[in-house]
């Protein structure tokens, strides 16, 4: 049986020969061919990996827009999609962190106290706050976010899924909401006015949540309605360059208390009758 591609010289021995698609697109502004393989395989989500995953070396990256503009990164919808294979597309989120004098850059010792850089003279560069230190802090702020997402995908967490990262640019998954218009990126918690029903559902995913990140001994340090989006009947928790050790760092309860005061706040405004210390307390005898 001859099995050559179509046009090939009848000749030729077709163990030999193959079909394939020349991949010449001319790239357009806000474009770059894939950086998947790009990078070394622990830079990439763990496995098992979402079937979105595009992980085709003929796929395009378009920059879509800017999500969200933040002091230390900026938010990108990005697409990624092979031209020559409609199964190959996704949609996702690119966070860039940014290098200047960012304000969670300079408070950030809080956080980072009990961490360490792998040579000493960042660790010099970075107390002294010098042009070197911004720019170590910018690739130790994107690195320590990625290492946080990837732990808490692992733990079952309700956190976007970490596709890779390169440099200071995380890829992550899109958290979004169908609506009347197509696909939108899913709202903050603060943005919400959910129904008593909803409203209860959401504080025991986030009470589940907190008890999961205390019993691996961790903190959000951050955690607030602004960083938690709402995905219909669903919460995904967001921006995590911050997470800390809850015994490790000195601070690690007061970030903890302060955790729970914030989202009790929101829940209390919204008409739930929760309470801090109790939540606190709960937190407490699950992590010990």
């Amino acid at each position: 049986m001859n099995n050559l591609p179509e046009g090939a010289d009848p000749h030729l021995d077709p163990r030999f020969c193959f079909d394939f698609v020349a991949y010449d697109e001319d790239l357009g502004p806000g474009q770059r061919w894939s950086t998947w393989l790009s990078v070394e395989p622990l830079s990439r989500g763990p496995e098992p990996r979402p079937s979105w995953v595009v992980t085709s070396q003929g796929a395009l990256d378009t920059d879509l827009g800017v999500l969200k503009t933040g002091k230390e990164a900026d938010a990108v919808l990005l697409e990624r999609a092979d031209p020559h294979d409609p199964a190959q597309a996704t949609l996702m989120v690119a966070k860039r962190y940014r290098d200047s004098e960012h304000r969670t850059f300079q408070r950030g010792a809080a956080y980072t106290e009990g961490r360490s850089t792998k040579r000493s003279r960042d660790e010099r560069a970075l107390k002294r706050k010098s042009t070197w230190g911004r720019e170590v802090a910018k690739y130790e702020w994107a690195a320590a976010e990625w290492s946080a997402l990837v732990r808490c995908w692992e733990l079952g967490l309700p956190v976007p899924y970490p596709v890779q990262i390169d440099g200071t640019e995380i890829l992550m998954e899109w958290i979004h909401v169908e609506g009347d218009d197509g696909p939108a990126t899913a709202p903050r918690l603060a943005q919400t006015r959910p129904d008593p029903g909803l409203l209860a559902g959401y504080y025991e995913q986030l009470r589940e949540a907190l008890f999961t990140l205390v019993q691996a001994g961790l903190v959000h340090g951050d955690l607030s309605p602004y960083n938690i989006l709402a995905a219909g009947s669903r919460l995904v928790i967001i921006d995590l360059p911050q997470i800390i050790d809850l015994v490790g760092n000195p601070a690690g309860f007061e970030f903890l208390l302060r955790d729970c005061t914030n989202v009790c706040t929101w829940f209390r405004s919204r008409g739930l009758d929760v309470d801090e210390q109790d939540l606190f307390g709960e937190l407490m005898a699950h992590a010990f």
